[in-house]
């Protein structure tokens, strides 16, 4: 087996500047919409931050009408949404179950964890048990389960 002459060996360390690790890449960028006086939302935002994630927090006063502009069910709803690369995510929903949609692709409008249940990263407390994501499926309001946590 040859081994590596010094001009080889310099031009593949200059080429390795140059190509793009995926290590290297930027952390997607997402927006999270909170009303201004929830501390609990800026727990999920730093759990986000703090796996890889971007995160934009915007506070507003009309969390609702973002709900609505989404077509996310009133039972869906949750105390911030988070728009993320074509998908929204409502609610104190884990990095795992947003990276495996992101990685899958369904033809979905988002996730869900309804309301404000203790466990989850933001809502800080024991978990009494696995917690269901839901999908936001476009139409009639109709849910499916995505996964449990």
């Amino acid at each position: 087996m040859g081994h590596i002459n010094r001009r080889s060996a310099l031009l593949l360390a200059t080429s390795a500047v140059f190509v793009p690790l995926p290590a290297l890449a930027q952390p997607m960028r997402i927006k999270l919409y909170k009303d201004p006086n929830c501390p609990c939302c800026e727990g999920h935002a730093a759990h986000l931050d703090s796996n890889g994630f971007a995160v934009e927090v915007i506070p507003t006063i009309d969390l609702l009408a973002k709900f609505a502009e989404h077509q996310v069910p009133s039972q869906l709803n949750g105390c911030h949404l988070i728009e993320v690369d074509g998908y929204v995510v409502i609610g104190h929903v884990p990095v795992e179950a947003i990276r495996k949609m992101l990685t899958e692709r369904p033809s979905i409008i988002g996730i869900s964890i309804p309301g404000m249940p203790v466990g989850l990263p933001g809502m800080e407390g024991p978990r009494s048990g696995p917690i269901a994501v839901y999908e936001i499926v476009p139409g009639a309001g109709r849910t499916r389960v995505f996964m449990n946590v």
